[in-house]
């Protein structure tokens, strides 16, 4: 019998698509029912007709249905994929624009720091709604969630949405091909690609084990050969000729903790304190050949380009013939691997978020902690890892305290414990005293009320705080600029003549790079056959 699988913010550009046509490369998920739902009727019919169009061309059985009203796609409806940016564009240029005039420079700013709180606060009423939703009419069903700050909306989720539902990332995969292409630096020792006995090492050489929080995870364990490579890394990312200058940051965490974390430059710098306090001092620690390096709002513009680029060419991507659906073409993505696994009973080891209840020793059993996992017909079982090393498990409990503050404040609408957490922030305390946090987060509330049903009875206030202070003359949020390190959001003309349009629009929704799809299907691979 065929299962069917909603998805929540269907209207992603590239993000939907993907994971829709890995399902489909699984020969017996090819006669799924995809039900896509959205708010933006546009959106969700551009990538309706992007992926009836994928099943005409390769023939097969599948059915998909698009339609506003949530409550009829997720009617019995055996998974849901979460994949919404509560606010879009317009919220996320706020998360971005008003931290600035307080001097807190973000890169990505969808996970903690200022933005990625408030951007919480925004998605944790409709998570709930969600979850109200599938226990109405799809109990039973399994959440799975893309959408960011993933472990707020995770912990909201299986706490008071009372859904089993697991936090989906590829940031594990991610620093998994780093540390192999550092491995290779090592063993080959100066050698070239392709002279006399150099020996290539793929993600399927090498076996890990990453624990942690979702984009704070870090590398344990990393086995090569018969041998543990983890105290060698740092002498191979200080030599390698890319990383050493795309990975200042996190190369400087591993030189002081010992162990490599999984996310990028720019996310990592904006989760600590140390890297983005100081404007004269952000741009020796990033790097601009690319948005997630640290670029201020660096997500946020390749958002934008793409999106725009999308909408401009869409009539082009459902003109052109695109590749057939095929195991070869499915990306790293964890979602229909879980899926395959749990109907087919074929093993699936992967990188899961879902609640601690002992899985890491040392941080709280009640948080999102994302560690190893394996899949089968049986259901998900997660390992004990154990404790963190002292420093790792030192710098997530500060996160895990800002999260547990922000996911009761986006629950229950308090302000003075959202503000709290932003106080708690690390990199938001590193730059702001406690007066310009309040007033910070009172424009914040005052600029998103229309995406925060929460606080509506506590935004007048905060509109009133806000208009004595600037009478006053005590208003904070007076820095201009454009911070550190932002680029200009290119136009389509100038996207097109770059020739980086696809990668742009890929990246916006975090889909995942075909460059390496090779080496991740060989993690998966060797996962199942763990």
């Amino acid at each position: 019998m065929a299962i069917k699988v909603a998805f929540i913010g269907a209207g992603s550009v590239g993000f939907t698509r993907r994971l829709f046509r890995d399902l489909l490369s699984v020969p017996e998920l090819q006669d799924t029912v995809f039900a896509f739902t959205d708010i933006s009727n546009r959106n969700l019919d551009m990538v309706y007709r992007l992926c009836r169009k994928d099943i005409r061309a390769n023939k097969l059985p599948a059915v998909v249905t698009a339609t506003l009203d949530r409550h009829r796609a997720l009617d019995g409806t055996d998974y849901v994929v979460n994949c919404t940016r509560i606010g879009g564009l317009e919220a996320f240029r706020t998360d971005i624009d008003i931290p600035l005039k307080y001097g807190v420079d973000q890169c990505v700013g969808d996970t903690l720091c200022v933005g990625g709180i408030l951007y919480g606060q925004r998605n944790i009423p409709c998570i709930l709604d969600f979850c109200r939703d599938i226990r109405q009419v799809a109990p039973g069903a399994l959440f799975l969630n893309y959408a960011n700050p993933n472990a707020m909306n995770t912990w909201a989720a299986n706490l008071y949405g009372q859904v089993p539902t697991i936090g989906l990332c590829h940031g594990v995969e991610g620093g998994h091909r780093q540390i192999a292409a550092v491995i290779e630096l090592l063993v080959n020792k100066g050698k070239k690609p392709g002279a006399k006995g150099y020996r290539k090492v793929s993600c399927a050489d090498v076996d890990i084990i990453c624990a942690g929080i979702n984009h704070q995870t870090w590398y344990l364990q990393v086995l090569y050969d018969g041998q543990d490579w983890t105290s060698r890394l740092l002498e191979g990312f200080e030599k390698h000729p890319v990383y050493r200058k795309t990975e200042k940051v996190r190369i400087d965490v591993l030189r002081r903790f010992g162990y490599y974390s999984t996310e990028s430059n720019g996310h990592l710098s904006e989760y600590v304190s140390w890297y983005r306090k100081r404007p004269k001092d952000i741009r020796k620690w990033i790097d601009l050949s690319h948005w997630i390096h640290g670029e201020t709002g660096g997500y946020l513009r390749v958002c934008t380009e793409g999106r725009n680029w999308f909408e401009t060419d869409f009539p082009k991507w459902l003109a052109k013939e695109d590749p057939p659906i095929t195991a070869a073409d499915r990306s790293g993505e964890h979602g229909s691997y879980i899926i395959e696994s749990l109907e087919t009973g074929r093993r699936y080891r992967g990188h899961f978020n879902v609640p601690n209840e002992g899985a890491i020793s040392n941080l709280p059993d009640d948080c999102i902690v994302e560690v190893p996992g394996y899949v089968d017909r049986n259901g998900v079982s997660v390992p004990i890892v154990g404790d963190l090393p002292p420093a790792c498990a030192a710098t997530l409990s500060t996160s895990v305290n800002v999260q547990r503050m922000a996911v009761e404040a986006a629950v229950h609408g308090d302000v003075t414990l959202l503000k709290q957490a932003v106080l708690h922030d690390p990199l938001t305390a590193a730059v702001c005293d406690p007066e310009e946090i309040w007033q910070m987060v009172d424009e914040m509330l005052v600029a998103q009320a229309k995406w925060l049903p929460q606080y509506r009875g506590a935004i007048p206030d905060a509109k009133k705080r806000l208009a004595e202070a600037k009478h006053r003359g005590e208003y904070k949020g007076t820095k201009t600029g454009k911070g550190a390190a932002r680029l200009k959001t290119r136009g389509v003309a100038e996207l097109r003549r770059s020739g980086k349009a696809a990668r742009g629009v890929l990246a916006a929704d975090k889909a995942a790079d075909q460059r390496q799809a090779d080496a991740d299907r060989a993690c998966k691979a060797r996962a199942r056959r763990k």
